[in-house]
Order: C-alpha cells, then structure tokens, then sequence
C-alpha cells in the first residue's frame, strides 16, 4: 500500500468509492423521467402489497388457530355422542338398575349424555364467538384509499392527482 507520487492510493487497491454528482433517475432537464417514476411507483405497489398479504397471512393464522380448536371440540362432541356413548352408558344404565328401576336408570344416563354433549357444543361455540376478522388488514387496506389517487375526480376532502405532462419535442 505505497501511495503514488501524489499520496494517493493505487488504483484498483484501497480504492475510495465516489460520489455521483448528478442524480442517476433524473432526465436531461434535471427531473426524474417517467421511467423512473413508473419504476418507483411499481416498487412501491409490489411493496406495499407484500406487506399486506404478510399482514393477513400473520393475522388470519391466529385466527385459524381458534377456529381449529373450537371444531375440534364440536368434533369430540359429536364421536362421543354417536359411537362411545352407546356401551359406555348401557353399562352405566345396567349398573344403576341394581338400586333404581329400570326405566329411571336409563333415563339418569340418557340425561348425562345430553348434558355431556351440550357442554361440549357450548364450549365449542365460545371458541367460534372469539374468531375475529383480519382487522388490522382491514383498516390498512382502507387507509390506501388516501393514499392512491383516484380514478376519476376527487372526492370531498381528497385532492385531484396531478397529470402527466406532455412528452416535449425537441
């Protein structure tokens, strides 16, 4: 790393990075060109809109999360009503028919299987009342509404977005 006769670097070794003196985006007459514009505007867009899907991906996962475990309850509620419960309480119903009659031994179990089956159809439909909606996607979905120009003419408390000039000749 010997410096040249002037006490600079040589080139190609500890090089110094430059500073560009004019704006790479900017047209002749020193304005970006629509070029550029149309690139920006697209990054932006492309940008903003992976965002909003990552947003929704993140909110709706929880959700999803709750939605699954609430049909899995209705889910036990239901096997255990249909297939479980017939042995299971025929045998409880034989069992309370050595110190109750008949018909109110039967009855008994029958009632604790509506019961069962209801707390669990309950408890099943709490966890469906707490889903909820991606709401934070919602609000910023509707918050691009102020910040995308309109297509036609602009609403009250909005503004106009500005045309693009004519192409000049010269």
């Amino acid at each position: 790393m010997s410096p040249n006769e002037h006490g600079l670097p040589e080139a190609g070794r500890d090089s110094v990075p430059s500073i560009p003196l004019s704006d790479p985006n900017a047209g002749p007459s020193g304005e970006p060109t629509i070029g550029s514009l149309v690139k920006d505007a697209t990054t932006s867009m492309s940008t903003l809109f992976r965002a909003e899907v990552a947003l929704a991906k993140a909110e709706i996962v929880g959700e999803a999360k709750k939605a699954g475990a609430g049909t899995g309850l209705l889910i036990v509620a239901g096997v255990m009503a249909l297939y479980s419960s017939f042995f299971f309480f025929f045998f409880l119903a034989e069992l309370l028919d050595e110190f109750l009659p008949r018909w109110l031994a039967f009855l008994i179990v029958f009632l604790v299987l509506v019961v069962v089956t209801c707390l669990a159809a309950f408890v099943g439909y709490i966890f469906f009342k707490k889903v909820r909606g991606p709401k934070k996607t919602i609000e910023s979905v509707n918050e691009l509404q102020t910040v995308l120009p309109n297509r036609g003419a602009a609403g009250p408390g909005q503004t106009a977005h500005p045309r693009i000039p004519p192409a000049r000749e010269g």
